[in-house]
């Protein structure tokens, strides 16, 4: 996509994004463009999922008004100078962009982030896709360091889990549940997913990055590209989400949740985690090297799964667990 669309993109929809009709030859005076362009450039924004209604004689609208992520505001949040965040219109992956900075050999401070109003192909766990709509949720990366190297790495992805819990719990009073061993729960529907990726050797320095898709206001188009139940902070709270207070507050939890793991490993977060744990005392299959069937007892203290089959009780470190059927 040109900088040109990129740009023209950005100001059609700091004007449509308080959700009022605007008509197209009014935008298109505004932007110096033809009304013609101005269609064009709302079609590629439709593209990347943002919901947006044409109606003759009146012109162009927003299903729901949306605040756009702005780097000023972010930064002005941020309780002091330190790790950037970087603000992206749309990108194939926030992930991905990390990833690059890091085999360009740009140099970051640990916790540095990057988050984006629409990914063309967010990943999650498993090579899955992550479905990305324009300005409807956060798309958010984190970088970090394991001095320690990859097996430092162990529970981690849990302890992102707890941050988003504390955040959710502490700005919005929701009482969010941990799946292990990467997703984040809200009255028993998926809210939050997290995607962490290691670059390093085994016994040397690892560079971690940690995407997290935190649902804000889903489009209700998300149906057909969704195939669980999920929800989403505006249905949860009622409210509308300033989304750039989110940003700047998810990186400080964050960030001193990953303080706390570097320092003392997963052990001082287990008894957390199983207090939070939504298959805790459920009936769930692990489907690892071949699928196992029990009671989950949550997670030991380096984030296994610990499984009760009725015949034993054994921990399990890798793997996809989901709730029976009826359970």
């Amino acid at each position: 996509m040109s900088k040109t669309s990129l740009l023209y993109q950005r100001q059609l929809l700091q004007y449509l994004a308080d959700g009022n009709f605007y008509s197209g030859q009014w935008l298109a005076e505004q932007l110096g463009i033809s009304r013609t362009a101005v269609a064009n450039y709302l079609k590629e924004l439709k593209q990347h999922g943002l919901e947006i209604f044409s109606v003759k004689g009146r012109g162009y609208k927003l299903a729901y008004a949306i605040q756009l992520l702005d780097a000023n505001k972010i930064n002005s949040l941020q309780l002091a100078a330190g790790a950037q965040i970087l603000v992206q219109h749309i990108t194939d992956s926030t992930n991905s962009q990390l990833l690059q900075r890091l085999q360009a050999g740009h140099k970051m401070l640990p916790g540095s982030v990057i988050v984006a109003e629409a990914q063309s192909a967010g990943r999650g766990r498993r090579g899955r896709s992550w479905y990305s709509p324009f300005g409807a949720n956060l798309y958010f990366s984190c970088y970090w360091r394991l001095e320690q190297g990859v097996p430092a790495a162990m529970g981690l992805s849990l302890v992102v889990g707890l941050a988003v819990c504390r955040l959710l719990q502490s700005q919005y009073q929701l009482e969010a549940k941990v799946k292990w061993p990467n997703d984040i729960y809200v009255n028993d529907k998926k809210i939050a997913g997290i995607l962490v990726e290691l670059s390093g050797q085994a016994d040397a320095g690892c560079d971690v990055v940690i995407g997290i898709g935190l649902n804000i206001g889903m489009p209700d188009q998300s149906r057909q590209h969704i195939d669980q139940p999920y929800t989403d902070l505006r249905t949860e709270t009622l409210q509308q989400v300033d989304r750039n207070s989110l940003v700047a507050e998810l990186q400080r939890q964050l960030i001193c949740a990953l303080q706390e793991f570097a320092a003392a490993g997963f052990a001082p977060f287990a008894s957390e985690f199983n207090q939070r744990d939504v298959f805790m005392n459920r009936k769930v299959s692990l489907m690892a090297k071949s699928s196992i069937i029990g009671i989950c007892r949550g997670v030991d203290t380096q984030g296994g799964i610990i499984i009760d089959s009725g015949k034993s009780t054994d921990v399990y470190y890798g793997g996809e667990l989901s709730l029976r059927s009826g359970e």
